[in-house]
């Protein structure tokens, strides 16, 4: 009689964690997909109070951002021909995907709020990430101030030291903010002196980068925090952008549709470009390669 109280017991605790955590889960979701979610609101919703409400979504938040190494991964080579036969059949050849830097708006910060007030007039944390022909993230890195070039960002990151390695014959597709690499390609500089084969390269390099564009719009509609971060701590904010790149590729086939509400607030994933003097040049052997894949595809 007692070893199966004993046993009941046991079972009723797990069941009650069980509840709890997805009660906890549940709270954080909310936090996440929420534009206008205040702590102050979440907590009066959860009937919690603010200082436990940040626990969780501290807690949480960690949680789930170290699982970046696991769930945000670049490509093996099934996944990386599937990516080519898709921007195959838009006219480039052997791209595996995409990049570009997104802002995160966030509050004046404590410390050094200067470096984080962007071209826009708005304070934000730099978010570069490389995505897939589905979507899927691929490469994440995250923390610059927001008023820091995408060039530099890129080239501070562990992407760049190992892109040679990570892309072999393969490239990615970058907007003009980037230098023209041998595994980053991006369009002509619009000088106003295109040749006509210039300017159907970089119509076709757009409509195959659009993949990025539409990434960082479905990441900001499922965690619509991300417009507008409530959190205070820089370091507590770039985990929480991460956990929600987490969080984005585990439900990438969700099928959820981005619902235009503000184009301009979609777009601002493609937002603050800096003038063409803050932008690297381009590399010869970067160059050059683009113009073998301009001939080829435009002879």
């Amino acid at each position: 009689m007692a070893v199966n109280v004993l046993t009941t017991m046991i079972i009723i605790i797990l069941i009650l964690k069980l509840i709890l955590n997805c009660f906890l889960d549940l709270i954080f979701l909310w936090f996440a997909g929420h534009q206008t979610a205040s702590f102050r609101d979440v907590a009066d919703r959860f009937n919690i109070t603010i200082s436990s409400l940040f626990r969780v979504v501290r807690r949480l938040t960690h949680v789930i951002s170290r699982m970046a190494s696991t769930i945000i991964t670049w490509p093996n080579e099934e996944e990386k021909q599937e990516t080519r036969n898709f921007f195959q059949m838009k006219g480039f050849s052997n791209v595996i995907g995409a990049i570009d830097g997104s802002h995160i708006r966030i509050d004046k910060p404590s410390s050094d709020p200067d470096s984080y007030y962007n071209r826009k007039k708005y304070f934000s944390i730099h978010m570069q990430a490389v995505c897939d022909h589905r979507n899927k993230i691929r490469s994440i890195f995250i923390g610059f101030p927001g008023s820091v070039h995408d060039a530099r960002v890129f080239r501070r990151s562990p992407l760049a030291t190992n892109l040679g390695i990570l892309c072999q014959e393969n490239v990615i597709l970058g907007d003009s903010a980037y230098p023209c690499l041998r595994n980053l390609i991006t369009p002509f500089k619009d000088n106003g002196r295109l040749s006509r084969q210039q300017i159907n390269f970089n119509k076709t390099l757009s409509s195959c980068r659009y993949v990025i564009e539409h990434c960082f719009g479905l990441l900001k509609q499922k965690f619509r925090q991300l417009y507008h971060c409530k959190l205070r701590k820089i370091e507590h904010i770039v985990h929480f952008i991460r956990a929600c790149c987490v969080l984005h590729n585990l439900a990438i086939d969700d099928e959820f549709q981005i619902i235009i509400e503000n184009e301009d607030v979609i777009n601002d994933c493609d937002d603050i470009q800096l003038d063409d003097d803050n932008a690297e040049g381009d590399v010869p052997e970067g160059a050059t390669y683009r113009n073998y894949l301009m001939q080829r595809m435009f002879p």
